[in-house]
């Protein structure tokens, strides 16, 4: 639980970041792709990891709870939209099993970890690594192999995602802090609810992440169907076609 809570106010501290430096939607979609990778070959096989996901309700001083309710739904309507989603992942696609992920040990804890990573260093560039020249040059290393020999596919689709809702309380805390900021000419915005996801293409034979997307922003809702629509459609964006 601890643990849980350390990376999901890593991730809102990210989302900071994101905002001081401006959204990273506005990313050239260049950056998303690894050098070399453009388009996945028409017959290639594609396996979808269960999303690593958490929501959370943020208290009134501001401290994420977990809620497993909320998760549950969301892993469900987020399924859901990406089952519906073949014109953009293909038709020639597998999804793992949540036991099968289970006795691949800590694949998506290490997806998660690298995801972050590549976020912060890439995407947001705070700070660039100069090895990296720029590049989405990032791998899951061996990691892969065991998921690539269970499923014979060339691809892994990754996500992790990190969703946060103020509750009433925290809202109530929002506009009283907003009003004392006002009295004395200042204006202060209190940290509500945000929306974190990553998601990675994964070419299984090397491991290397050929193609990543991210969202980090104040809106969006996993706990109703057709907003999750809209957030798996946000992170899929400039997802590599087949050709």
């Amino acid at each position: 639980m601890h643990g849980r809570r350390i990376r999901a106010a890593f991730a809102v501290s990210l989302f900071v970041l994101a905002s001081l430096a401006g959204t990273a939607q506005a990313q050239a979609p260049s950056r998303n792709l690894a050098p070399g990778f453009t388009t996945r070959a028409i017959s290639s096989r594609l396996v979808i990891v269960p999303a690593d996901m958490e929501l959370f309700s943020m208290s009134g001083g501001g401290v994420l709870e977990p809620r497993a309710d909320w998760t549950d739904a969301a892993q469900k309507y987020f399924r859901a939209a990406l089952t519906a989603r073949t014109e953009i992942v293909g038709r020639n696609t597998q999804e793992l099993k949540e036991a099968e992920l289970d006795e691949l040990g800590q694949l998506n804890a290490l997806h998660g970890t690298v995801a972050e990573a590549v976020f912060a260093h890439h995407m947001m560039k705070m700070p660039p690594l100069p090895t990296k020249n720029d590049a989405l040059d990032w791998t899951l290393g061996e990691a892969v192999k065991p998921l690539h020999d269970r499923t014979g596919a060339d691809y892994a689709l990754f996500f992790w995602v990190r969703d946060s809702y103020a509750s009433a309380e925290r809202k109530a805390a929002m506009v009283a802090t907003m009003i004392v900021g006002a009295a004395f000419g200042m204006a202060i915005v209190p940290a509500g609810g945000q929306q974190i996801g990553y998601a990675s293409l994964v070419d299984l034979k090397t491991g290397r992440i050929v193609w990543f997307n991210n969202l980090a922003r104040a809106s969006g809702d996993l706990r109703e169907p057709k907003a999750a629509e809209e957030t798996v459609d946000a992170l899929l964006k400039t997802f590599p076609a087949l050709r």
